[in-house]
Order: C-alpha cells, then structure tokens, then sequence
C-alpha cells in the first residue's frame, strides 16, 4: 500500500514500477540480444571481452531515473551472479532504487549457492539505499475482513470443485463476443499454446501451469493477455512436489502483481494448501547429481545451501499464502476491472 501511494503521487515522468522477478528476466533477455549482435567468426576474438551490463544498464537509465521494485527477492543464482555490476551501473548513472521486501538486504539470496560472490552486492545495496523495517508483526492481508472467499476458491471437500470452476467460465464466456476456442501467444520467439480461452478469460489445469516446463515469462504473458484466470486440479503440495510448488509460487507473485483475477478448483482448502514435509526422492536425486556437478560434497557446508534444502520455498509460501487470501477480496478484484463484481460471475 505505502508503494502504491509513492508512486501515484509521485510527480514527474520516467519513473518504473515493475516486479522485480519481470525486471531481471527483461535485463537477461537484454544481456542475450546484445551478446547475439557481437561479431562471429573471424572478428569473434574482439568480442570475447565484450560485457553487456553497462550497455544494458544505460540504455535502463537513459529512460528511467526511478526504479519501484515489488518484491525484491533473489532465488535466482544467476540474478545473483550479476546484480552487483547491474546495480553498480545503474546507480552511477542516477538511478533512484525503492523497494519492497520481505528480507532485509542481510539476508537476501540467504544459504544460496555461491552466495560470497553476491555478498558484495549487500554492501553495494545499503550503501545507496536507506533500510526501513516496516514490519508490526500484523499480516495486513489476512486481518482483511474477506467477503465470500467461497467465490473465488473452491474445494473438494466441499463441492466437485472442477466442475463448479467449468460452470463459471461458462457463464463469463456467454458475456464474451468470442467462442470457447485455444489460443496461441507468441513470446519470445516460441508459443505458449492455451487450450481454454474465450475474450479475456482463461481456464487451465495446475499441470499445464506447474507441471510444465513453465516459468515467469510465461506467467507474465498470461497475466498480460488474460483478466480472470481459472486453475483445475490444484493438489495438495509438500515439498514431495517442490518443482511444481515453486512454479506455483512464481505464478502467484505474477498474477498477483497483475492483479489477475483468480479462481481455483483445488483438492483441500487453502489453510490445507501446503504442508511441511521432506524433500520427495526424485527432488533429492536431482540435489545429488547437482551437487556431484558442482562438485559439492554431501553434508559440507554448501549442501546446505537453500537450493538443495529447500528453505526458501517454505519461507515463500507465507507470502504467498497470504497473497492467495488477498486475492478472494472483493477490493481486490475491483482493482483489476473496476467496473466488474464478482457477483456477476
């Protein structure tokens, strides 16, 4: 809410406010295109030294003087291997950085793989940027007083949830003036192929969304050609399912920045979304053989890192938990199309 109103009231053009996931897979596309113009073949030699950050973070900064990030968080390890040069850059060219997070900046990127190389990207950070600790203990989102939360998320514990979600997109469908068809969005020189669509609705099942090689890009396009968004089949996740769970987690944030409205059919209720346990054997397999890669060995220091124990998702989830509550509100709904209600569903 305090970013919100920053921004709004803040005058004067050439300001940005992005989430920050969206503004690091801009940057790597940025980074690939500019490596993609260097000479080949004969004149290669000459290119081997080339560093596209500084290009990249002034061609940022020629268009924008103030950066709002939403949710600067840093899971990525290759966002982390570049941030301290991006952020050296941009902030020797002016650019103003404001930002929410749920870290403070000692503890971003925290048990992450080679994280004494981002460690000067803290120093850089709070050296440019003044650290306020917001935090009353409340959980604003879910002290909201939430209206008809059953609207919006169904459970099999109380209903056929898939067919209750199947009724509703039919009925947002006959306010369409297109048919029930697929739809095929091109992004990035690939197609993300939707099987249920019809005007700006969009209906999917948790595989297509979490069990797919998906990522944010993908999300994002989603989030950008769709105002409501329909999820079949959510099961219950555990970290027996943790690559589908942190797809889930990225898609969340996305929608939820968009303010993508979102109607889900799913196994239990939303308190029951998610339970701790260990890490699933095929997960733990897949550790091993990274680590065998990296050439990290079992129970030294750098297995501990949170890409194998899988700290960070459990510490997302509160935040998604949360986000997922805010989302069955009826403010929040309104926020996305004003002129629309959830009652017309």
């Amino acid at each position: 809410m305090l970013m919100d109103l920053f921004y709004k009231y803040l005058e004067g053009g050439n300001k940005r406010r992005t989430h920050f996931d969206s503004f690091m897979l801009e940057v790597h596309t940025r980074i690939h295109e500019l490596k993609l113009k260097q000479p080949k073949g004969k004149d290669a030699r000459k290119s081997r030294g080339f560093n596209p950050i500084p290009p990249v973070a002034r061609e940022i900064s020629e268009s924008t003087w103030l950066l709002c990030f939403d949710e600067f968080q840093v899971v990525d390890i290759a966002d982390a291997m570049i941030l301290k040069y991006l952020f050296t850059e941009l902030f020797a060219n002016g650019v103003v950085v404001v930002a929410t997070s749920n870290r403070k900046p000692d503890d971003l990127y925290k048990n992450g793989l080679q994280r004494s190389n981002f460690l000067p990207f803290i120093k850089i950070l709070k050296s440019h940027c003044e650290v306020l600790q917001l935090d009353s203990g409340i959980d604003y989102r879910q002290a909201t007083d939430l209206q008809d939360n059953q609207d919006t998320y169904f459970s099999n514990t109380t209903c056929d949830a898939n067919t209750v979600i199947e009724q509703i997109f039919k009925k947002l469908a006959l306010k369409e003036d297109e048919v029930i068809q697929p739809r095929r969005i091109v992004l990035r020189g690939r197609y993300l192929n939707i099987k249920t669509t019809c005007g700006r609705n969009a209906m999917f099942t948790f595989k297509e969304l979490c069990e797919m090689p998906v990522g944010a890009a993908d999300y994002l396009a989603i989030a950008n050609n769709f105002d409501t968004v329909l999820i079949k089949d959510i099961p219950q996740m555990s970290m027996r399912t943790r690559t589908a769970l942190k797809r889930f987690i990225v898609m969340i944030d996305n929608f939820y920045d968009n303010k993508v409205r979102l109607i889900c059919a799913a196994e239990v209720p939303m308190n029951q979304l998610f339970i701790l346990s260990d890490i699933g054997q095929k997960d733990a397999d897949n550790s091993r053989l990274l680590m065998d890669d990296l050439g990290i060995e079992q129970r030294s220091e750098l297995s501990k890192a949170s890409i194998f124990t899988g700290e960070e998702e459990k510490f997302a989830w509160e935040r998604t938990y949360s986000r997922l509550m805010e989302m069955q509100t009826e403010a929040y709904w309104l926020s996305r199309e004003p002129q629309s209600k959830r009652e017309d569903l």
